[in-house]
């Protein structure tokens, strides 16, 4: 089933990024080449996980200056026309490392770039792929033009202002409403806008050709899920998770690729607690600045990033539970 929007979005409405500093002064990442850029730092390793099929694994990290922003898993799907790019990474580096590694791979042309949602390690890279459309669920643009300006005023702190300063907010110009089928030539990938869960736009792709399913951040593997939308939205979207016809997963974080579904039980698992404990915190009265502080604990041995993200993750849950 098709079901997409065409639009035609100037990025010029959008937050631009900064212009290469004065003559004399050091160079930035906006002034120097694609590839010295790649290479900056960036170990890029970009696997074949089936024929045709490839995924770069990111590290189980906060994003920083060191890592490049290149925290989560990108993918790339090559057809007999074109070739289609699954989220673009944490910064133009890692963009710009992405370019390079497909350039290896095949000479078939990016036609399509898919973000899976809106956060940053997923889209600051966008603007390394100028040719390609830019995919996305029906609700990233609001995202994007809600939180953008955000997005790049906060995180000069963790990624530093060099590195920040050539990343721009790429819109998509292709909307997935309900689902949309992409033929890169003999391979065709089914893309399905999902309700609010991990985030109000998550976009999965499924290469029907492997059995391969990108499913973005609705599915963290040893990284603890964070919570951007719906808590009860993701718990009831499992069992349709579970039933994606797919041989293999590659996860928003974590190993690249896993076993499928399996790889759905640890988040379960979380999700599960996570919702017992608050739930039974909000039934014994328990205030919310109390009942994030143990909500969820038990899990903290299974997961790494879990003291960055659990609290959050119980106070997202807390509001959410306690009108059900």
């Amino acid at each position: 089933m098709n079901d997409a929007m065409q639009i035609d979005f100037p990025r010029r409405n959008f937050m631009k990024g900064f212009a290469c500093i004065g003559a004399g002064a050091a160079l930035l990442p906006c002034c120097l080449p694609r590839a010295a850029l790649a290479a900056d730092g960036l170990a890029f390793d970009v696997r074949d996980i089936a024929p045709g099929v490839f995924a770069f694994q990111g590290v189980d990290e906060l994003m920083t200056s060191a890592n490049r922003g290149a925290i989560a898993n990108l993918g790339l799907v090559v057809g007999n026309d074109a070739a289609a790019v699954i989220d673009s990474g944490g910064s133009m580096i890692e963009g710009y490392a992405l370019v390079e590694a497909v350039r290896k791979v095949t000479d078939r042309p990016v036609r399509y770039l898919i973000n899976t949602h809106m956060h940053p390690d997923h889209i600051f890279g966008n603007a390394a792929f100028p040719d390609a459309a830019v995919v996305g669920h029906r609700n990233l643009p609001a995202a994007l033009e809600a939180r953008g300006a955000f997005y790049l005023r906060s995180y000069r702190n963790q990624l530093g202002e060099a590195l920040m300063k050539d990343i721009t907010i790429v819109p998509p110009t292709l909307l997935v409403e309900d689902q949309l089928e992409l033929d890169l030539g003999g391979r065709k990938l089914e893309l399905k806008a999902w309700q609010p869960a991990h985030t109000d736009n998550d976009l999965t792709v499924r290469d029907i050709a492997s059995g391969t399913f990108f499913a973005g951040d609705l599915v963290f593997m040893g990284h603890l899920p964070t919570l951007d939308g719906s808590l009860l939205g993701w718990m009831r979207q499992m069992e349709t998770l579970d039933a994606v016809d797919a041989r293999r997963v590659v996860p928003g974080h974590g190993p690249s690729p896993a076993d499928w579904p399996a790889a759905l039980s640890a988040e379960r698992r979380y999700f599960d607690v996570l919702a017992s404990d608050v739930r039974q915190a909000i039934a014994d009265g328990v205030p919310l600045a109390e009942a994030v502080k143990t909500a969820g604990g038990s899990e903290r041995a299974h997961w790494a990033l879990f003291d960055d993200y659990n609290e959050r993750n119980a106070t997202a849950a807390y509001a959410e539970l306690e009108w059900e």
